[in-house]
């Protein structure tokens, strides 16, 4: 006899696979792509429609929806998008009439300044903070700051519009791949959401907290105004931002709220390489508790973004 007792499995009841409730058959299976023949649009279609290839296929649907009857589609981001190289594939879709707003980091327009101005960005903070000289590039400190010093004084724009346009009026080299010149060259609304001592351009002479925090304040209006027009559709897409966006996102929605807007209904979407709380709650989960969904989607972003503006892009040309 066993010292513990054990369960008799002779008496379990078993039932019919025939009725058993399922979640897999073979109609969602991948199909294999065949390079005699298919198209991207075929290599879309042969994708499994189960978890997360699902939730892209979904996330891509909204988003064309939401383009051919010119809803909001606002595209948050953090700096890895930059300065991975996919602001030719974000370009593309604003100048596609497919993204309406942007909202960044400061990380990601000092990656978004330095390329446009000077064709080189993301320095090699190992090597450069051994001696102090990390964060210290003089050029990208004094066009930043002073350009919103002057635009704080000058002129009622906020921190993203006043970057753009100085760099459209310096005629920067690079700016057809830069995110802020073409949103402001297209006059879409791009704000940048600055948290003072994040960045490099805060330890330099030139920095001034004052202008800074109030460059950045008159974006959050700006983003709480964005927000206001999802009203029953529209798409919200964090990329790469894992606590500075998804928490203005909430707040700017709040106001949006508070001042009236139904701002509910649409999709939010989260995509990044690892799960992070605040993007689940701020983003997939808190603002569509009450209408609308929530996808978050693990990738790496300079193989998942190319991967949906191609898909974007295939859906609306195909319909």
């Amino acid at each position: 006899m066993p010292r513990h007792p054990r369960a008799d499995l002779t008496r379990v009841k078993t039932i019919s696979i025939k009725s058993r409730k399922s979640k897999v058959t073979p109609k969602q299976f991948a199909a294999p792509f065949r390079a005699e023949k298919d198209s991207f649009a075929g290599f879309v279609r042969g994708l499994p429609d189960i978890l997360v290839a699902r939730d892209v296929k979904l996330l891509v649907e909204d988003i064309t929806r939401c383009a051919r009857k010119r809803k909001p589609v606002l595209v948050m981001l953090g700096a890895h998008v930059i300065k991975v190289g996919l602001a030719p594939v974000l370009i593309d879709l604003m100048r596609r009439q497919v993204i309406t707003a942007v909202a960044m980091n400061s990380a990601a327009a000092i990656h978004d300044v330095e390329t446009a101005l000077w064709g080189k960005t993301s320095e090699d903070v190992a090597a450069n903070m051994l001696d102090g000289r990390f964060g210290m590039a003089r050029e990208t400190g004094e066009f930043i700051n002073g350009t919103l010093l002057e635009a704080s004084r000058k002129t009622d724009q906020g921190y993203g519009e006043a970057l753009g346009a100085a760099l459209n009026a310096a005629k920067a080299k690079n700016r057809k791949v830069s995110v802020l010149a073409t949103a402001h060259a297209l006059g879409i609304p791009a704000t940048v959401h600055a948290a003072i001592g994040t960045d490099i351009i805060h330890q330099q002479p030139s920095m001034d907290g004052g202008v800074t925090g109030e460059m950045s304040f008159r974006d959050f209006r700006t983003l709480c105004s964005v927000c206001g027009r999802f009203t029953g559709d529209g798409v919200v897409l964090n990329i790469g931002s894992a606590v500075i966006l998804p928490e203005v996102f909430l707040k700017a929605l709040t106001v949006a709220r508070n001042l009236g807007a139904k701002a509910r209904g649409f999709t939010t979407a989260v995509m990044d390489k690892n799960s992070h709380y605040r993007p689940t709650m701020n983003v997939q989960l808190r603002p569509t508790q009450d209408g609308g969904k929530g996808l978050y989607i693990i990738g790496h972003h300079e193989i998942m973004v190319p991967l949906l503006g191609a898909m974007i892009v295939s859906r609306m040309r195909h319909g």
